[in-house]
């Protein structure tokens, strides 16, 4: 089986590689000249598949920018971004053009299927219409069908070959082509009856994380305002053995997913003169976790007899979580922008993120020294590489945000 992947992304690359793995010959293509040129020679650009990995596979793969060269493949999977504008809508362009580009190049006989997170009826009304310019009929000479993307950066106990992988087709015999697509690198394949059935559990899955994350950040901000120690709170209620599920609070949400793909939702369901404001209110409360860390670390500060404005503040982790270099939609971007607008002098420690190119850092390299230089260091982000407990003993004052110092008994500040 050839199998052709667009978009080489955080997506679509552990595809490629994984089809590889399984014996299958593979074309991956991307519009980023430079990623491809690096691919083809074996340097990987996504942490959760290593150059070694790539190499031991990449005879099995072609590189390409030219959609032409995915005619003679099988399957054809879309892994393209689905951002949001600057308004907050789903920003369907790259899923577009890709769509559009694909018509020109697609035969009888090949299994479309779009992994890329999107509203309901995104493969009914704009993937049929724009496929079906080539000439061909979806559901009749080309099979087309949608399977959302479970991966999860950094990861190690459930993997695209060990997650559930859902697939809703656009006639039965769609799904069906599909989940054979998927068999050689899937353990387990969950036939649903539609692409909108498949589309909408996708976006479920991640409200439900962001829902649940919003609802411990306001009581987090609740047991602050009554002298509550919130982590505390949560391994009580974690005792419960049935009806409770353990969130943790935090700097708020970032990655792709989640600080994104509500928003599909909500604006689709204006389309239905429905007004989702459970959902809005969920990504609300998560947008301002950011300035209630700022107040967190004014406080910290002030107790300390000193103020924001000239105080050398360390940000310890800037990736979206721990493991990771994944910096899409981080917290501690917009805390270190908050903290800058209000004159702290900055620096930043993450051995994931070498250089913050928008905020004009770079990593320190010399953690030791940087904490002990610094007035207040700030744990946004827990990597397992850094010894937490080492820099609250060295540092002069410490807020962690993610509670990650708390059975060290090194005296930080909690959220």
């Amino acid at each position: 089986m050839k199998i052709g992947i667009v978009g080489l992304g955080y997506v679509g690359l552990p595809l490629a590689v994984a089809f590889a793995e399984a014996g299958c010959d593979v074309v991956g293509l991307d519009v980023d000249q430079s990623k491809i040129a690096a691919l083809r020679e074996g340097r990987s650009h996504i942490e959760d598949i290593p150059d070694e990995r790539l190499a031991a596979v990449v005879e099995r793969c072609v590189f390409t920018t030219r959609y032409v060269e995915l005619h003679e493949c099988d399957g054809i999977l879309v892994c393209v971004p689905t951002p949001l504008t600057r308004n907050r809508e789903p920003d369907l362009g790259p899923l577009l053009s890709a769509s559009a580009a694909l018509a020109g190049v697609i035969r009888a006989g090949q299994t479309i299927i779009l992994e890329s997170t999107t509203f309901p009826g995104t493969t009914r009304e704009h993937l049929v219409p724009l496929l079906e310019e080539s000439g061909l009929r979806a559901g009749e000479d080309f099979a087309l069908a949608f399977s959302p993307e479970r991966v999860d950066p950094g990861r190690t106990d459930y993997t695209l070959k060990t997650t559930p992988k859902v697939v809703g087709g656009y006639t039965p015999e769609c799904t069906e082509r599909a989940v054979a697509v998927y068999e050689p690198i899937c353990d387990e394949l969950v036939r649903v009856s539609t692409p909108e059935v498949a589309e909408l559990s996708k976006l479920l899955e991640n409200i439900f994380r962001s829902v649940n994350i919003a609802l411990v950040n306001e009581m987090a901000m609740l047991a602050d305002r009554m002298g509550i120690d919130i982590w505390e709170v949560v391994d009580a209620a974690s005792t419960k053995p049935y009806g409770f599920m353990r969130f943790e609070p935090g700097p708020g949400m970032g990655g792709h997913c989640l600080p994104v793909d509500p928003f599909y939702l909500t604006w689709k369901a204006r389309e239905y003169d429905l007004s989702t404001e459970f959902i809005e209110l969920a990504g609300k409360v998560n947008q301002q976790m950011p300035y209630f860390c700022l107040e967190k670390a004014e406080r910290a500060l002030n107790d300390a007899g000193k103020p924001v404005r000239g105080s050398r503040i360390l940000v310890l982790g800037v990736s979206y979580k721990a493991g990771v270099g994944d910096i899409r939609e981080s917290p501690a971007l917009k805390i270190l922008r908050l903290l800058r607008e209000r004159g702290a002098d900055l620096s930043y420690h993450d051995p994931h993120v070498p250089e913050l190119e928008g905020l004009g850092l770079r990593s320190s390299a010399d953690l030791a020294g940087a904490v002990e230089s610094a007035d207040l260091v700030i744990i946004v982000t827990a990597h397992p590489s850094v010894d937490h407990r080492e820099v609250a003993e060295r540092a002069r004052l410490t807020l962690d945000l993610r509670g990650i110092t708390r059975s060290m008994g090194a005296g930080a500040l909690q959220l």
